[in-house]
């Protein structure tokens, strides 16, 4: 007995080996940031991990314990990041990696468990250090009146890690809501007395709080999330504009948003820190000072967008929804989220990846928060001064409200404009109007 174990310990310990393997690094991705680099890696099964610095030089080390490396280091693209190099080595039953680094970082690695997309991950976040700044910071003005730019945060939802809903034929929500929010900026940098900031302007990861933050810092005067909706029932269409509700959803549909939305964090990585009780307790006390005026602001920006999106998309509601979204508690400032429909409804997802459909969103968008800022631009701006002077909107438009009696032909008339004109300056397709409605005249 004593000879057969003798002869069979190798494979014995050969065995034990392998049983001890938790298991392999499957692939590594980076995304990266202006301000930050993520290396993410694939795993086959939870890991122990070290993460430590050394310098002279500069150096990130992580020691993964019982895994092997089963992916190429030498796909990642690293230009622009703060990575020089990368190398690995075997260290026992697990991998060495070594990031040789440019310049100081601030390092950070977590774990992510498997969720709906996938499997088991450890990230590695480098986020650059801020650099000592000596010129003196320059607020953009128009050259009229020395008035300030409106300024808008648009936040395309989603990027990097967290590829938002998927449609058929692969559509990915993060990729459409990106296109649509660069052409929306593009609109509005065209406007005189209007200056877009976007919180992404790749694929790449933002939290929900520091896309709140981004806009705190830019001192925006609106916050404009883009989304794209997804339901288990592929059946399921229509667009959708929220904004922020204090009591919670106003529908289960809303209720089941305001989950699937905030649960963005967990799949970008950030753990649980946005929805901690304490930050949500600071938050509603904040709300309740202060967000009186930026939701009021807040509902009749996005009734305009719903009135417009209405003229060519099909509406999940006849008016504004509200929901607990994380995006949309920023107490200062008007805030808003555009769901430009279901990206998980065949019908819907081809349409929203055609560069005309995204131009319509984009546009309907657009016209929303130029003909909301025309009816109450904020003090010290370009085009309060512009409304102050008795001059027109830059754009020569002028708009009217619909008023009983009113006939499209009528209004077409009095205004010295064609009546295809005026059907084409507010995206209709016939002749039928609402009292109420706001139209916009174009220039003569």
């Amino acid at each position: 007995m004593r000879k057969l174990i003798q002869r069979l310990w190798p494979l014995l310990l050969c065995l034990m080996t392998l049983t001890a393997q938790a298991g392999d690094i499957r692939n590594v991705r980076a995304w990266l940031a202006p301000d930050n680099t993520r290396l993410v890696f694939d795993l086959s099964g939870p890991v122990q991990h070290k993460l430590f610095t050394l310098a002279n030089p500069d150096r990130v080390v992580i020691d993964i314990e019982q895994t092997r490396l089963n992916a190429s280091l030498d796909a990642l693209d690293l230009d622009k990041s703060p990575i020089g190099s990368i190398r690995h080595s075997k260290r026992g039953q697990g991998v060495r990696i070594v990031l040789d680094l440019t310049e100081k970082v601030r390092p950070k690695s977590f774990d992510l468990k498997p969720n709906d997309q996938y499997g088991h991950r450890l990230v590695v976040d480098l986020a650059m250090r801020e650099k000592a700044v000596v010129t003196k910071t320059v607020v953009p003005v128009p050259g009229e009146g020395g008035k300030r730019d409106i300024v808008v945060m648009i936040d395309a939802g989603h990027g990097g890690e967290d590829p938002g809903a998927l449609g058929p034929g692969g559509v990915r929500e993060k990729d459409v809501v990106l296109a649509i929010a660069k052409k929306l900026k593009g609109l509005i940098d065209a406007h005189k007395g209007y200056r877009a900031v976007m919180t992404r302007t790749g694929d790449y990861y933002i939290s929900l709080r520091g896309r709140t933050g981004k806009a705190r810092k830019s001192n925006a005067d609106l916050f404009v999330s883009i989304h794209a909706d997804a339901f288990k029932d592929p059946r399921a269409r229509g667009a959708s504009v929220w904004v922020l509700s204090g009591r919670g959803a106003s529908s289960e549909m809303g209720r089941w948003l305001a989950r699937s939305e905030n649960s963005a964090d967990l799949i970008g990585g950030v753990g649980s820190l946005s929805l901690d009780d304490k930050d949500d307790v600071l938050a509603s006390v904040l709300l309740d000072m202060s967000m009186n005026a930026s939701r009021k602001d807040s509902h009749q920006v996005a009734s305009r967008i719903h009135g417009n999106m209405d003229r060519f998309a099909r509406m999940h509601k006849k008016h504004v929804e509200q929901a607990g979204f994380v995006v949309l508690k920023s107490p200062d400032i008007p805030s808003i989220l555009v769901e430009t429909g279901f990206i998980s409804n065949p019908g819907e997802a081809r349409k929203l990846r055609t560069s005309a459909y995204q131009n319509k969103m984009a546009q309907a968008i657009y016209r929303g928060i130029i003909d909301h800022f025309w009816e109450k631009p904020p003090a010290a701006t370009y085009v309060a001064w512009q409304k102050q002077s008795g001059k027109a909107p830059a754009s020569g438009e002028r708009l009217y409200k619909v008023v009983s009696g009113d006939t499209l032909s009528v209004i077409a008339q009095r205004n010295g404009v064609s009546l295809q004109k005026l059907r084409r300056a507010n995206q209709l397709n016939g002749d039928r109007i609402r009292v109420g409605q706001v139209l916009r005249i174009p220039a003569g």
